[in-house]
């Protein structure tokens, strides 16, 4: 996986990682206030920090002693124009379909008017 949005995706596949973003988008948080919740080892997070940095997903700072991990939003913008490309193209796709079904309705409806006003 050499391409950046594979390696966003990858890092966003683990629950932990994910919970760990969202937990993120909220506030800044060092590696032990992100492992607290967790029965993990302050190790365990380190490593799963590790590939969201390698995603570019978050950061880690210097804040006098205290080193918080910061989430990078501009990351959400390319998986969000990706999401977004496929997700015009169904809406399309189904636009198509949804004339497809009318266009199948009124020949329906259409026929069993004529077959009633014929009888």
């Amino acid at each position: 996986m050499t391409d950046e949005l594979s390696k966003v995706f990858a890092a966003l596949a683990d629950p932990t990682r994910r919970d760990m973003v969202a937990r993120l988008a909220a506030a800044d948080a060092t590696v032990g206030e992100l492992a607290e919740p967790y029965d993990v080892s302050v190790q365990a997070i380190s490593k799963h920090l590790k590939v969201l940095e390698g995603a570019g997903l978050v950061t880690r700072g210097r804040d006098a002693q205290r080193r918080p991990v910061h989430l990078e939003a501009n990351v959400f913008d390319l998986m969000t124009k990706w999401i977004e490309r496929y997700r015009r193209e169904a809406e399309a796709r189904f636009r198509r379909l949804d004339d497809v079904l009318d266009d199948l309705n009124d020949a329906s409806d259409d026929g069993g008017l004529t077959e009633g006003a014929v009888s």
